[in-house]
Order: structure tokens, then sequence, then C-alpha cells
């Protein structure tokens, strides 16, 4: 709860009078839009992720980076590309998560991309497998103006860690995590705060216990438990833990498991935010993990132009209408 409230602070502190009001006026349109059935919009994006690259050093079994399955192109964020979003963005953009797919650190110039953001009042986030945080990233990192650095550790021991993480090692995860609390330490900061997110399967849920006192001892701010998701989940998998309270997912009558939260006709996202990937294709969320549903591309038109166009608005539409039929909604949380 400590670490939540500094984090709020900060993020607070980015706030002006333009950027709270284009938030009411997308959260107001969006349950307008709820009401009448029909989409509404009266802001711009207040949230944006954008991808720095698609490549990555893991390869995870759930992750189209880790599957090296992805059926768009992949490549590393242009920075002059990057420097256009955030330009047309700064005057109502209030959290940035440099992070879609890959692994950020692998981006050339990536604490570059969060200094820029940073200079231009824009509260930043990003989320990495820690296996780059060498003295020198960290000092950057810590000097990049960071506020928020998600590192993923789905294990306590390199046995366990390596069954999701495959070509990972715990060991350099752990030591560039306790540098990064060292150094930051050292330099007087409270930023980033560091936030170590598990992902519960079937595999580790019995390590949980474990990572709870290491987290505590290596000084982590916050440990966070996250559900998996799994593709193709109906037959089952190894990697749906065994507590429900972790999983997404609940075994039906009829022997097949489902979602475990009913998909509702709604969806603060589609209001909220978007995600940009390395080739500047604009998308309405996370799960598109291949773009499959491609807004526009602010290589061509501006983001103001493609958040309010006839493809973006018809497919706000369907999602008020009917949820169930938009297949990257089929296996989401929200």
């Amino acid at each position: 709860m400590n670490n939540q409230w500094i984090t709020a602070k900060a993020f607070v502190n980015y706030l002006n009078w333009a950027k709270m009001s284009n938030y009411l006026r997308l959260y107001l349109s969006f349950h307008w839009s709820r009401l009448l059935k029909k989409p509404m919009l009266w802001g711009m994006p207040t949230t944006l992720s954008i991808e720095p690259t698609t490549s990555c050093n893991l390869r995870c079994p759930e992750c189209p980076s880790g599957l090296r399955s992805f059926t768009r192109p992949t490549g590393m964020l242009d920075v002059a590309l990057f420097k256009k979003a955030i330009d047309q963005s700064k005057s109502h953009l209030t959290y940035l998560h440099l992070y879609f797919q890959g692994e950020p650190f692998l981006h050339p110039e990536f604490t570059e991309l969060i200094s820029y953001a940073h200079k231009a009042g824009i509260f930043t986030a990003t989320s990495t497998n820690a296996h780059y945080l060498s003295e020198e990233n960290v000092n950057k990192t810590i000097a990049s103006g960071l506020k928020q650095l998600i590192v993923s550790m789905d294990g306590i021991t390199q046995e366990v860690y390596q069954d999701y993480r495959i070509g990972g090692k715990l060991a350099k995860v752990q030591e560039g995590l306790s540098l990064l609390v060292e150094k930051r330490r050292d330099s007087g900061q409270n930023f980033p705060r560091i936030v170590l997110q598990f992902l519960v399967t079937g595999k580790n849920e019995h390590q949980i216990p474990a990572l709870q006192n290491w987290a505590y001892n290596v000084g982590v701010d916050e440990l966070q438990l996250k559900t998996t998701q799994v593709y193709n989940f109906e037959n089952g998998s190894p990697l749906i833990p065994k507590a429900e309270k972790y999983s997404r997912y609940v075994k039906a009558k009829n022997g097949k498991w489902q979602l475990k939260k009913k998909i509702e006709n709604k969806c603060w996202r589609m209001w909220q935010g978007a995600v940009i990937t390395w080739d500047g294709k604009m998308v309405p969320c996370c799960f598109d993990k291949d773009a499959s549903h491609v807004m526009g591309n602010i290589q061509e038109k501006p983001i103001e132009e493609i958040w309010k166009n006839v493809h973006y608005d018809k497919f706000r539409q369907q999602l008020l209408r009917d949820r169930t039929q938009i297949d990257i909604c089929k296996n989401c949380t929200e």
C-alpha cells in the first residue's frame, strides 16, 4: 500500500487541468456510450503503450515474442517516430507504458526514449525480464526519470523459473534487481518504483511463500501475483493454477475450461487509450499481440485522426453490441 501511495503521488505530479479535463470527458463519454449503446468519444487517449521492439532474449511459451510466432513484421522503434507520438500526445497523455511485446532494454536508445517522455511531462513505466540490468543500464534508468519498473520473475529456483522463462537465468535477474535497489538507494531517489511481477502457474504456485520472503529481503517495492494468459485454454493446461484465486479460468460442467469472468459488452480501455507498435500501427489494446485490428498508422495519419476515425468507431460499436464476437476479447480479464 505504501508503494501504491508513493506511485500515486508521483502520478498526480504530472497532471494539469488539461489532462484531468480530458480524462473526465473520456470517462463521461464511455458511460454515456454504454447507456446509449452507441460509441461517443469526447477526449483523446489518456494512456498509451508504445512498443520499443519485438525482439526478446527469452522463449516464453505463451508469448509471441518468445515463440517467434508473430504474423506481423518485427523490428525496432524509430526514435523519430516515438518523438512524433509523444509530441502529438503530451498535452493529454497521463501514462506511458514503454512496452508491448519484446524486451525493451534491447532497444539501443531505450533510456533516451524514457527521458524524452519524462521531459514532456508524462508518467513513464516499463516491463522487463531484467536480464539487462547491468550497472550502466541501471545508472541510465535511474537518471532517465522512469517512474515504474515492472520485473517479471516467475520462479524462485532456476528449475522452476526456466520452465516458463525459457533461456532465462534466475541468478542474473536477482543480481540485476539487487543492483538496482542498491544504486537507487545510493542515489537518494525513490524512483523507479520496482514492482516484482509473478505470473502464477500450476508449476510455480507452490513457491509463492518463498518468493514473498525473497522479495521482502531484497527490498523491492511491491510484489504482484498475476494470473497467466493461456492460449487454447479450453482443454486445460499445466499452466493453469490449482488455486482458483490465481487463475483466469474455471472448469465448466462439460469438463472444458472457460474464463472465470464473464465477458461484458463494455471495455474502458477502448476509451482510455491504445497501443502503438514499433512500426507505428495503432491497435486497440495489449491483447491484440499480432496487430490484427489496425486502426491506422501514425506514420501516415496523426493520432487524433486515427483515434476518431470510422474504423475505430465501428470497433467500439461492435464492442458495445456483442463483445464476444471480437477475437482478442475471448481471453480477456477486463
